[in-house]
């Protein structure tokens, strides 16, 4: 008998292991649209027309929902993350900015920038719940792995409001530098890191004591200090490592975080401003403002390995596991 495929002997065959694929979803604050690309690829995909100004997107129903604040239509828009098709409106508030979803999957916390509040939306059922007074000019928006606590920063208090989502009501202000931009609480929850992007540091808060406990500044040759300002964080799930942007510096900053020290500078585009992990975290996404394109860092080796042409102004950036 003739054997179809051949035995091998004293050899292991080794097939080629597929590489996990992930869509990049990336907001175009000038273009209205929102270019979609292929992890694998690194090619755009499709380009889809959304509301006017789209800054914060983020994924619900494990990844079923596209969502994405329409910040000159006042709302949330809700799209099929794989279809693409537009399915509702969320109410809002005004000039929704960023917003962040509870770890259950629900309510949705969105920062109006104009009316001073955070605006508490099922996004099930389409409904505001509450409405939490803040400082003036929130964005920033972040809340503990257990959900128990949400943080949202305020340009012009230059305040993190730490909120608890079962009363929702404030129970502390912690002052930071000028102009936070961005909340992201560390893995296990003991802290939440704050950037300032006027002040050009991250303030380091304890989440228990709600104290600040250290800060990081940076410095780059050649770069002024004035052009360092820090918007987008991003810690890896161990906890070791915070990805910073510094918007004009061109630069994202890679932080020890047991130490605070920074490890490195990696030259992405111009103005960069938010960040999105891969699911695996093998790759990080930029979006960087004024170059009109997104910068890929290979996480492990710390370097960039491409930049993607995208639409006017990318401002925000998700990656879903498909």
């Amino acid at each position: 008998m003739r054997l179809k495929y051949p035995l091998l002997t004293g050899a292991l065959l080794l097939l080629p292991v597929p590489v996990e694929a992930n869509t990049v979803f990336v907001s175009n604050e000038k273009d209205n649209t929102v270019s979609v690309i292929d992890s694998n690829t690194l090619q755009v995909t499709k380009t889809i027309k959304v509301g006017q100004r789209p800054r914060g997107i983020t994924l619900a129903r494990n990844g079923e929902w596209l969502l994405i604040c329409a910040s000159d239509d006042n709302t949330v828009q809700v799209f099929d993350a794989k279809t693409l098709e537009f399915i509702k409106n969320l109410p809002s508030g005004p000039d929704p900015e960023l917003f962040v979803l509870h770890p259950t999957g629900n309510p949705l916390y969105i920062a109006n920038e104009d009316d001073n509040i955070v605006t508490v939306v099922d996004i099930e059922k389409g409904t505001v719940l509450t409405e939490i007074p803040v400082g003036v000019e929130p964005e920033g928006m972040g809340v503990s792995p257990d959900g128990k606590i949400l943080v949202n920063t305020s340009e012009t208090t230059n305040m993190a409001h730490f909120i608890d989502t079962e009363s929702n009501k404030s129970i502390d202000h912690v002052l930071v530098d000028a102009r936070p931009r961005y909340a992201e609480f560390t893995p296990d929850g003991s802290q939440v890191w704050v950037s300032s992007e006027i002040g050009g540091t991250v303030s380091v808060i304890d989440v228990k004591t709600r104290k600040p406990v250290g800060k990081v500044s940076f410095q780059i040759n050649g770069v002024n200090a004035d052009a360092i300002q820090p918007v987008g964080v991003r810690i890896t799930r161990d906890g070791k490592k915070a990805f910073v942007a510094l918007g004009p510096a061109n630069r994202v900053a890679v932080i020890d975080v047991a130490t605070l020290k920074v490890e490195r500078y990696l030259l992405v585009g111009q103005r960069v401003w938010q960040l999105a992990f891969t699911p695996d975290e093998k790759q990080l996404f930029t979006t960087n403002g004024t170059s009109n394109d997104v910068s890929i860092i290979d996480v492990e080796k710390l370097r960039v390995t491409k930049s993607v042409k995208v639409g006017r102004y990318p401002w925000g950036v998700v990656v879903a596991p498909f």
